[in-house]
């Protein structure tokens, strides 16, 4: 019995050419035609012309418009100002052994970590222009682990605060580690009745300790 083909079915070689679908071809070179004329990129201005000190200032200015706080404090005076800024914390955890805290790494047990108070890692550059930070796999000890602690504390170098997102892409490795993320402000979401909520899939604060 003959059957004539379904019209999903496949088709022979070349029949999927442009010269096999005239329609499709006219379509093309009237989009062709109709291209919209090239034009030079904008030029890049604003937060790029800051001087260094008013980089610092920016970056403060924007972190904290994204419900993030920051302070300033000494190297050496980072474990003191955690304890500070969170003093009925019972578990404070750190990704690096640079500070005395418990240490969680890619073995700790994820219901160990959804029970942390604090979080302290290390941030590997600032942006100027939105506030966030780069917070490479390697300095987050557990990729669960800056989602599932309470709040969220960044250590980075003043020195470290790039102008704009241009720049942060540039500075950017991506073949160094297989994952990081830009972390700005703690946690927030509006999708329920438009009503913001603090802490719904992260952190509930997000603190930036600028050394």
């Amino acid at each position: 019995m003959n059957r004539k083909p379904r019209h999903n079915a496949p088709r022979s070689a070349g029949s999927g050419t442009q010269e096999g679908y005239p329609a499709r071809k006219a379509i093309l070179e009237a989009v062709r035609r109709a291209g919209v004329p090239a034009s030079p990129l904008p030029s890049i201005t604003g937060v790029r012309d800051l001087e260094p000190g008013d980089l610092i200032s920016r970056f403060m200015a924007s972190a904290e418009a994204a419900a993030a706080t920051v302070q300033i404090v000494e190297t050496g005076g980072v474990e003191a100002a955690v304890r500070e800024r969170f003093p009925e914390a019972v578990s404070i955890a750190a990704t690096v052994p640079a500070w005395s805290f418990e240490q969680v790494n890619p073995g700790t047990d994820v219901h160990t970590m959804a029970q942390l108070d604090v979080l302290v890692c290390p941030g590997a550059f600032g942006v100027a222009e939105n506030g966030a930070v780069w917070l490479g796999e390697s300095a987050m000890g557990s990729r669960a682990a800056p989602f599932l602690t309470q709040h969220l504390m960044l250590v980075l170098d003043r020195t470290a605060i790039v102008p704009d997102m241009h720049a942060a892409y540039d500075r950017l490795d991506v073949a160094r580690e297989g994952y990081g993320l830009f972390v700005a402000g703690p946690s927030k979401t509006a999708d329920i009745e438009q009503a913001l909520v603090i802490g719904a899939h992260g952190p509930r604060s997000l603190t930036v300790l600028l050394t």
